[in-house]
């Protein structure tokens, strides 16, 4: 099985490209930090891990994030080789992304790596929305929302009742 879950920040502004085929496609870096202290003073160190990412996805990822905003990576690890102007063989390891999560931007973060705004508007449920006026849609209170009887068979006009035996099952 190739899974791979990374948390980590953006070690650069994300690269859009696009394809001849006009698909887009982000390159982007993250530093993920090791969980362990090493010989380097008891600093942690860090892993600069290469990414890809395609379509509307890659999109999004370079235009809301920028160097140094959190992120949650999920995809596989995958290896490819390409020969380079010096005739020499080249071979790159990247993590072809699934998914990217936004976590929060080097900004606006509190202790936790959180932006502050995400996490209260996440548990409030109250998004800002954006200056809409909605005039013409019709109020929408509890004594006016269509209620289904679920006394009443929601089949009964459907046709006529068919009996099936175990023996006509295909399992």
């Amino acid at each position: 099985m190739n899974r791979v879950i990374l948390i980590g920040r953006l070690a650069r502004d994300p690269e859009l490209r696009t394809t001849p085929s006009n698909i887009s496609v982000a390159t982007f870096t993250i530093a993920v930090s090791r969980p362990f202290n090493s010989q380097n003073n008891g600093n942690p160190e860090t892993d600069f891990i290469n990414c890809v990412i395609w379509r509307k996805q890659a999109e999004n990822l370079a235009r809301y994030c920028h160097k140094g905003s959190q992120v949650a990576v999920e995809g596989r690890i995958q290896t490819r080789n390409y020969q380079a102007q010096d005739g020499s063989k080249r071979y790159v390891t990247e993590v072809m992304c699934d998914s990217v999560t936004f976590l929060g931007s080097k900004d606006n973060k509190d202790n936790f790596g959180e932006t502050p705004e995400f996490t209260n508007n996440y548990q409030n449920n109250s998004y800002q929305r954006n200056d809409v006026t909605n005039q013409n849609m019709p109020q929408v209170s509890p004594e006016n929302i269509p209620s289904t009887d679920i006394t009443e068979d929601p089949f009964k006009d459907f046709g006529e009742e068919i009996t099936l035996s175990d023996d006509d099952l295909p399992f």
